[in-house]
C-alpha cells in the first residue's frame, strides 16, 4: 500500500515483520508516552509483547521514506475487526499517517468480510476520540478502568 500525502516522503505500509518488534514498541512507546502523567501508569499498548502479536495478529509498519513513522495492530474477532492500537511517531505526527493506518484497518475489515471495525480508548484522549469521531466511528460504551474510563467506540462499514 502507497498512499499519497502532500509534501511528504513517500509512504510505504507493509506488515511487520518480527524482528521489528522492537520498532513497533517504540513507536508504541513514543506515540503513547504523553498520557503516563496523566493516566499514572502506561497505556496498555505500551506494555504489549509485539513479537507475540506479529506471531498471532494483523500488525502493519508505516514508513515515511525510510523512516518507520507509524505502527498498526489489528485482532480478528468472530464478527469484526478490532482495533488494537495505532500510533504514530511524535515526530511524524499531523501528517495524514494516522488516517492512513485506519483506512487500512478498516479496508483490511472489508477484505475479511467484516461489516464492523471496533476500538477502544481512553477518555483522556480527547484529540483521538475526535478524530474517530470524523472518521464516523460512534461511541458504544465507557467503562472505569484502572483508575480511568475507556471509551468504546465502532464503525459500521459497507
Amino acid at each position: 500500500m502507497q498512499p499519497e500525502h502532500k509534501n511528504s516522503p513517500s509512504i510505504v505500509v507493509r506488515r511487520a515483520r518480527p524482528e521489528e518488534a522492537g520498532v513497533i514498541a517504540a513507536i508504541t512507546d513514543a506515540a503513547y508516552a504523553r498520557y503516563v502523567p496523566q493516566l499514572g501508569r502506561k497505556p496498555q499498548p505500551m506494555t504489549a509483547d509485539y513479537i507475540d502479536k506479529i506471531a498471532h495478529h494483523s500488525v502493519w509498519l508505516l514508513f515515511a521514506g525510510q523512516t518507520p513513522a507509524g505502527a498498526l495492530t489489528l485482532e480478528h474477532e468472530p464478527d469484526q475487526l478490532y482495533i488494537y492500537s495505532v500510533a504514530v511517531h511524535p515526530d511524524q505526527q499531523k501528517k495524514g499517517y494516522g488516517r492512513t493506518l485506519l483506512a487500512l484497518a478498516e479496508q483490511e475489515a472489508r477484505d475479511h468480510g467484516y461489516r464492523r471495525i471496533r476500538l477502544f480508548t481512553n477518555a483522556i484522549m480527547v484529540e483521538n476520540i475526535a478524530l474517530y469521531l470524523r472518521l464516523g466511528y460512534v461511541e458504544t460504551g465507557r467503562e472505569p478502568y484502572l483508575g480511568s474510563t475507556l471509551v468504546h467506540m465502532a464503525k459500521a462499514l459497507d
